[in-house]
């Protein structure tokens, strides 16, 4: 992971602003979270949502707020569930705002799941259902079979 981010530094503030940028940035937080190493991918998420709004690039602050939850999940450190719960719901206003459906979806299938972990089903369906509905097409990306598979968790 050293060497990504070395990479990355050197490709230039220009890189360093686009769309592109933030995405990779964020797999890779969470790439370093599934590894164990939740607090470095805290680290890169925070630093990528400083410079997104610093550059105002935000066309991903959505998916980065819901990494930096999922991450904030993984640490489990007191009160992580409220926090990452707020960032939960901070990437669903920002996602709403920019007509980003996917983002949308991913944030508030976080969200549902971090309810139903907290024994509130009846929230997490209210919450999921009717963003997963809005859907017509591309029923069966990852995105959305893991919300529909949810969805019938909660049923």
């Amino acid at each position: 992971m050293p060497l990504l981010r070395s990479g990355i530094d050197e490709l230039g503030d220009e890189v360093n602003a686009s769309h592109r940028y933030f995405l990779f940035v964020g797999e890779m937080a969470e790439g370093l979270g599934r590894v164990g190493q939740v607090g470095e991918g805290l680290s890169v998420v925070h630093d990528a949502i400083a410079r997104a709004e610093e550059t105002e690039e935000r066309l991903s602050i959505a998916e980065l707020l819901r990494i930096k939850g999922e991450l904030l999940l993984l640490q489990g450190a007191p009160g992580a569930a409220a926090t990452a719960e707020d960032q939960f719901y901070q990437a669903l206003k920002w996602a709403s705002l920019q007509g980003a459906l996917s983002w949308e979806l991913r944030a508030a299938t976080s969200l549902a799941q971090l309810f139903r972990d907290q024994d509130r089903p009846a929230d997490a369906k209210a919450l999921l259902q009717p963003i997963y509905d809005r859907f017509i097409e591309g029923l069966d990306t990852a995105d959305l079979k893991r919300a529909r598979g949810l969805l019938r968790d909660l049923s």
